[in-house]
């Protein structure tokens, strides 16, 4: 009997519940000339490892993002060691006014909100109730300072469920500042 790879996750199943001897037995029926054999019991070693190859190659694509915008602008930051053991799940590029002119997937996966929508306002639109009045005011100063900075704010996702976010927000700069970068990533 021959099998194709979707009848592996049953076969998979079955595999690992039988003995080494039908295992072999099995291969050996389950093999055909022009594929090469997967010497494994069960997939799930290959799942966990291609889901990290998956959030890698994500994260890869958003940071060539940044760096795309980063060569159209001209800015002088260099952008890998922006992102040197920096984890993320939102980015966010706004102009120098805080209008949002760019976010990536992330962002819509942890709030809820279309990148379409996001475009053209500024970041205030996740704050809600809950946002401390305090930490708001910390944010526009520092952004005054126009120097990287971290905070943590409340925000709210678009079904209004308040989230606790670690913001850093990188000035972006040519011969002065005319973008930030958004680095978020949620807290509990």
């Amino acid at each position: 009997m021959k099998y194709n790879i979707s009848n592996m996750m049953a076969l998979d199943i079955y595999l690992d519940s039988s003995q080494d001897t039908d295992y072999k037995e099995l291969i050996s029926e389950t093999s055909t000339s022009n594929q090469s054999i997967m010497p494994l019991k069960s997939w799930d070693v290959f799942s966990e490892d291609f889901s990290t190859i998956i959030e890698n190659s994500k994260t890869l694509n958003d940071i060539e993002h940044v760096k795309y915008f980063a060569k159209k602008t001209k800015w002088k930051n260099e952008i890998d060691s922006i992102f040197k053991n920096q984890d993320f799940e939102a980015l966010i590029i706004t102009d120098i006014n805080q209008k949002i002119l760019w976010v990536n997937k992330g962002f819509t996966e942890m709030t809820g909100y279309s990148k379409k929508f996001a475009l053209k306002k500024t970041p205030n639109f996740l704050q809600g109730e809950n946002t401390q009045r305090i930490t708001r005011k910390r944010i526009r100063t520092k952004l005054e300072l126009l120097k990287p900075f971290t905070e943590v704010i409340v925000n709210y996702r678009k079904d209004k469920t308040p989230y606790k976010c670690k913001v850093k927000i990188i000035p972006l700069y040519k011969d002065k500042v005319t973008h930030f970068l958004a680095i978020e990533k949620k807290v509990v």
